[in-house]
């Protein structure tokens, strides 16, 4: 059994000062990985010796050796015996190694330091005398591969290390192997950033023809960095475009990004329907983001592009992520039960609906006790100058924008009570003002109106638990069993408005989602929606829970809740779809999630997300799903239109270290076709790594789109993070 011996480089003195002291300062923890104690304390002079293999904690630092001997008064260690060194985010090994945790400085013989993508190893390592936390070592080796033996490296006299900033290398010579290929008086390299180096994603796709996408990333300090991108289809054309990225410390960071494509052939973007776009497209894409201070920030994003199809056609990973971008301006400030949100938003894409805001400033009262009463109080208070447009195209009738300015205050007091020690009830009362100014331009139908809205109701709820501690089970890997049931009931009542909102201009409104929408303010958010209700919503949480490894897990999570309308609208039931919210975990290498809806008085399910992943280890990995969206082609605001019957399909299998394979596959179940299958080939060339992607989509009234790529990165500017490409395989197509 190990034993574990803990140590306190600050003792306890009289008084309590320098109790307080104590408490804050780093404690020295000293594990002896051996079967027996073989760790020593001298009571006098402070020192602690152990043997066997020993890992040593202090302030953040880590240390394991075989064996060590601690000063606990000065921080010095002297370690032997395959010494490891985790400081900050890098890792130093050695064989003897003289560390010093309080004042971070460093000797050894020999030396290897790496955190990817660069790799180090020299002789006579030791800290610089005029700077703390700087190194410097002679007969240095400098790489970028991850294996013992680098193909490509830098021998060097002698090197400078700066931890997380940059390797300075003097009188280095560059190899391929064992062949010199290039000398270098003097060579740099950030441990920060990327380095300046090009990418490259050679391919074929049937809208573009044959492509090579280019991209030269530079860094010219640290508070300046960026891309410059050249591509080139045989068949659209060339783009070009930079990238700046600036850092700036407390005065924030950002990105400008532009590119231009000179299309010569537009009119093979078959999805633009209506419309042929321009030759010259253009895409803008700007953002900052600052924190001047503790509890203040701004942010802001302008998105513009020439036609709805730049972004998708040349930058398909951004569009997946947003298909209708926005362009903003925010400002907000936090204190401890208050916040102050200044938002503005205007409309920089004609073809894209917007609903512009100039400005809208929110102020928001978080949950807070009032005074010394059981009460507690939350508000939300808005204004502004909206206005509604729509999308404007050569095609299709364009509907009249209107606007009009808005001011909206609700306010809400609850009492929040506790019966018997388990039931929670929560009574609530609160009230809402709007006032709308007569709307205005070609849409306005709308005069000046004040609106009141009453809102009450309470929450019931409660939470039971009981546990089998004894209780094993080797087939579900449980050791001990907790079964946590939350029933509750949430009852809330709102009378008709004086103003129903048929007669308000619709700004925030209901949308179209597949989950159940909040019944209670202010977490309901659509303003000009709001109207009569008289609803109770159940809900039943379920967990199950067990201990793997030492740590709590749920082997189940079931989370069931639906409405019960008392007083349903025109086109509601009275109960609502059965939400149902499902995580199985029965196995470390198994999980089964499940959404649906269920629709009681049709006996149906208008929606179902299923998926299960198995993963074994790392080597193999298999996700199967399917998406069932019933079709709802109805003029309400909530309809989700076309349906969808997907089938999806995702295999990842490592041969070997150098060799991997993964196939992906949409199935459309409606018109019995492969929408859309990736096959990709991964490949490890010790100094940098190579995918091989083939896409083929099969679209309604389209041709088929046929890609074939190839992406390849060096490790030590590696394109993509790990695992970046599972859930978005476009990417390994340039996109």
């Amino acid at each position: 059994m190990r034993t574990l011996v803990r140590y306190f480089a600050v003792m306890f003195c009289l008084g309590a000062a320098p109790l307080v002291m104590a408490q804050q300062a780093p404690t020295w923890e000293i594990e002896s990985l051996a079967g027996q104690g073989a760790v020593e304390y001298d009571l006098n002079t402070g020192m602690v010796t152990a043997t066997n293999g020993v890992v040593v904690r202090y302030g953040g630092g880590i240390l394991s050796a075989g064996q060590v001997s601690v000063n606990q008064n000065s921080g010095e260690v002297i370690a032997w015996d395959k010494v490891r060194i985790q400081q900050g985010d890098l890792i130093w090994a050695g064989d003897q190694v003289r560390y010093n945790f309080k004042t971070r400085q460093m000797e050894a013989q020999q030396f290897r330091v790496g955190k990817p993508p660069v790799f180090i190893g020299g002789d006579g390592l030791h800290a610089q005398k005029t700077t703390n936390g700087v190194y410097s070592a002679t007969n240095a080796l400098v790489t970028a591969d991850d294996i013992s033996s680098p193909l490509i490296k830098l021998r060097a006299k002698s090197v400078i290390i700066r931890p997380g900033k940059r390797v300075e290398a003097r009188s280095a010579t560059l190899y391929a192997g064992s062949v010199p290929v290039f000398y270098f008086p003097y060579y740099s390299r950030s441990l920060a950033g990327e380095g300046n180096h090009f990418n490259f994603v050679p391919g074929y796709r049937s809208r573009f023809g044959a492509y090579m996408l280019t991209g030269y990333h530079w860094e010219l300090n640290e508070q300046l960095d960026g891309e410059f991108h050249m591509d080139y289809r045989t068949r659209r054309g060339a783009g070009v475009g930079p990238d700046f990225n600036y850092h700036l410390g407390e005065w924030g960071d950002g990105s400008i990004k532009y590119y231009y494509a000179r299309d010569e052939n537009p009119g093979l973007d078959k999805n633009l329907s209506f419309t042929t776009p321009p030759s010259d497209r253009q895409r803008v894409d700007a953002s900052y983001l600052a924190i001047p201070s503790t509890n203040l920030n701004a942010r802001a994003r302008v998105r513009y592009q020439t036609d709805p199809g730049v972004v998708r056609e040349f930058y398909e990973g951004d569009y997946r992520k947003n298909a209708q971008p926005s362009t903003f301006v925010e400002v907000n400030k936090f204190w401890s039960n208050f916040s102050l949100d200044f938002y503005a938003q205007p409309r920089v894409n004609d073809f894209l609906d917007t609903v512009e805001r100039l400005p809208e400033v929110r102020l928001t009262g978080f949950r807070q006790e009032i005074g010394e009463t059981p009460l507690y109080y939350e508000s939300e208070s808005s204004a502004g100058w909206y206005r509604q447009l729509y999308g404007e195209t050569n095609d299709l009738l364009v509907l009249p924008a209107y606007s009009a300015a808005r001011a909206d205050t609700y306010h809400q007091v609850l009492l929040p009570w506790s019966f018997f020690g388990w039931l929670n009830v929560t009574p609530r009362v609160g009230g809402r003002f709007t006032y709308y100014a007569q709307s205005q331009g070609p849409g306005a139908y709308t005069d000046e109106e004040y609106r009141g809205v009453f809102n009450t109701g309470a929450e019931v709820s409660t939470k039971m638990s009981r546990l089998w501690a004894g209780a094993h089970s080797s087939f579900l890997e449980a050791d001990g069993f907790r079964h946590i049931l939350e029933p509750s009931v949430n009852y809330v009542y709102v009378p008709r408005p004086n103003v129903t909102p048929t007669q308000l201009p619709a700004f925030d409104t209901v949308l179209p989602s597949l989950r159940l929408l909040p019944i209670d303010y202010p977490d309901y958010n659509a303003i000009d929606s709001i109207d009569s209700q008289n609803v109770t919503r159940f809900g039943l949480r379920n967990k199950i829970q067990t201990k793997r490894d030492g740590k709590v897990v749920n082997l189940a999570y079931w989370d069931v809740y639906t409405d019960w309308r008392l007083r349903p609208d025109a086109n509601q039931t009275t109960f609502a779809d059965v939400y149902s919210d499902l995580v199985l975990k029965p196995r470390r290498w198994l999980t089964v999630e499940s959404l649906t809806r269920h629709d009681i008085d049709a006996g149906s399910f208008p929606m179902s997300l299923t998926t299960a992943t198995i993963e074994p280890n790392d080597r193999f990995a298999w996700t199967v799903g399917q998406f069932y969206l019933r079709q709802d082609t109805s003029t309400l605001p909530t309809s989700t239109g076309e349906g969808q019957n997907l089938f999806l399909n995702s295999l990842l299998y490592r041969l070997n270290e150098n060799w991997a394979f993964r196939a992906t596959h949409h199935f459309d179940a409606r018109t019995g076709r492969m929408q859309e299958q990736y096959y990709s080939i991964y490949r490890d060339f010790r100094s940098w790594t190579g995918a091989l992607t083939v896409r083929l989509r099969e679209g309604i009234g389209q041709p088929d789109d046929f890609t074939v790529g190839f992406t390849f990165s060096l490790k030590a500017f590696p394109k993509y993070g790990v695992g970046r490409d599972a859930p978005r395989p476009y990417y390994l197509l340039g996109s």
